[in-house]
């Protein structure tokens, strides 16, 4: 990470700080005063709860200096009218001095997956630095930029929303070289309105773009390939539905653990192996394809690294437990995630066992998607254990599609969900444990788990 001055801060914010500190320095930045690490610059966000009250547990900890809204003592600080704003300026004057390539990376499903692929490809041929775990929003990607090393060459930034002009304020920061879209679904349409309006919301990102910047799209996405009339456009688009995507993707096949498959661009045809299961990382691994192929990258590096890729923490890990195999896909869920995850656990052998949770963010459509997913999984399912205030109604679904009450159960209750499974599941069983963040489905799991 760059070493920053609190006089280069405060030009980059216009913010105002005493001049016996000005040559002040600090070395990332952090709002959890919990987790500050000495030299860091602590921000005193206003939230539920003000910042400015950690002020002196940061400075304890070995914080150098304090970003803040109002003045908090003698001690080195950037007094700004609003923190949040100002380390979003911060962030992009460090993100225009260190001068490195940006490949920006939102989408409905799967950006976090890509951004990880694109990543592990690049770092192959350049040096790469990457929002870590979740660190997509206002305050975490800023944060990620300050920490990034001053010899970083290629950024890889994951953006995520769920309001409008947000991705925006994120591309005002990060300038994109490379955006890439994943996938236009359903997830948060309870601010947006509508996937019309998700699109627009995602497209924000370039806004941010730099003249001549590469889009890299999911040709098989219809509302991003609509995108291809527009001429002012230049856009790569990756898939394996649309026959006319620039890189294509064919002869799939999925066996345990091992997901194997072509890629096709212009007279090039390349096998790619991927240690991971369902059909859909495909089109995650397409996209990373294009953007290290339009990068200059020499495929044989781009199938080594897809090769040797592992998922993040909580995406689709797969383990044995309990004489059962668990696949663990507690980070996030929407309905086009559930269905993937679901036709991951359909193509298991064993008694399949699904235990989902709710899905958020779905306002009107919300009553209509858990039952869409409950009519998937007695399709793909053997047994259904459905979690939250919606449960009954991905049942309901279920039971339409031809599951009977004895395998198909409702339940609000953490407590009552562990149980049922405890009684219900049996050795040799295949279980997928999936649903929104806001579930924490992985609890309901590490329930279940001990003795």
């Amino acid at each position: 990470m760059g070493i920053i001055t609190l006089r280069q801060a405060a030009q980059w914010c216009g913010g105002r700080i005493d001049p016996k500190y000005a040559d002040v320095t600090f070395l990332g930045a952090n709002n959890d005063s919990r987790k500050i690490e000495p030299g860091q610059l602590f921000i005193a966000l206003r939230g539920e709860r003000d910042g400015h009250d950690f002020v002196p547990s940061a400075m304890e900890k070995g914080a150098a200096a304090v970003l803040c809204s109002r003045p908090v003592g003698d001690i080195p600080a950037i007094v700004v009218d609003d923190t949040r704003l100002a380390l979003g300026q911060i962030a992009r004057g460090e993100r225009q001095r260190i001068g490195m390539k940006v490949v920006g990376v939102t989408g409905s499903v799967g950006k976090s997956t890509t951004k990880e692929m694109i990543a592990a490809v690049l770092a192959k041929t350049y040096r790469v630095s990457k929002t870590p775990a979740n660190h997509n929003n206002d305050i975490g990607m800023p944060m990620a930029v300050l920490a990034m090393s001053e010899d970083t060459q290629v950024a890889v930034l994951e953006m995520g929303m769920n309001h409008f002009r947000e991705i925006a304020y994120l591309a005002s920061i990060a300038q994109p070289d490379v955006a890439v879209i994943t996938n236009i679904g359903t997830m948060h349409i309870e601010y947006l309105g509508s996937q019309e309006g998700i699109l627009q919301a995602k497209l924000e990102i370039l806004e941010g773009m730099k003249e001549g910047g590469k889009v890299i799209l999911n040709g098989d996405d219809a509302l991003l390939w609509n995108l291809h009339r527009q001429q002012k456009l230049h856009i790569t688009y990756c898939g394996v539905q649309n026959p006319d995507c620039d890189y294509l993707g064919s002869e799939i096949v999925q066996d345990p653990g091992l997901l194997r498959f072509h890629v096709k661009y212009g007279t090039l045809t390349f096998p790619v192996e991927l240690s991971l299961e369902g059909a859909h990382f495909v089109s995650d691994a397409l996209l990373a394809v294009g953007v290290g192929v339009e990068m200059g990258m020499n495929p044989a590096k781009i199938q080594e690294a897809l090769s040797q890729f592992r998922n993040m923490a909580g995406r689709q890990e797969i383990f044995e437990a309990k004489d059962c195999t668990i696949i663990k896909d507690c980070y996030n869920a929407g309905p086009e995630s559930m269905s993937a995850a679901l036709a991951v656990l359909a193509n298991r052998s064993g008694r399949r066992v699904a235990v989902l949770g709710d899905m958020l963010e779905l306002g009107v459509c919300t009553q209509a998607e858990h039952y869409r997913v409950g009519r998937i999984a007695a399709e793909k399912a053997d047994l259904l254990l459905a979690f939250g205030p919606n449960s009954s109604r991905m049942i309901s679904g279920a039971v339409t599609g031809g599951m009977d009450n004895s395998r198909a159960k409702a339940f609000e209750n953490r407590d009552e969900i562990v149980a049922a499974m405890k009684r219900m599941i049996k050795p040799g069983d295949v279980i997928l444990i999936k649903g929104s963040r806001g579930m924490h489905m992985e609890l309901i799991l590490e329930q279940f788990l001990k003795d």
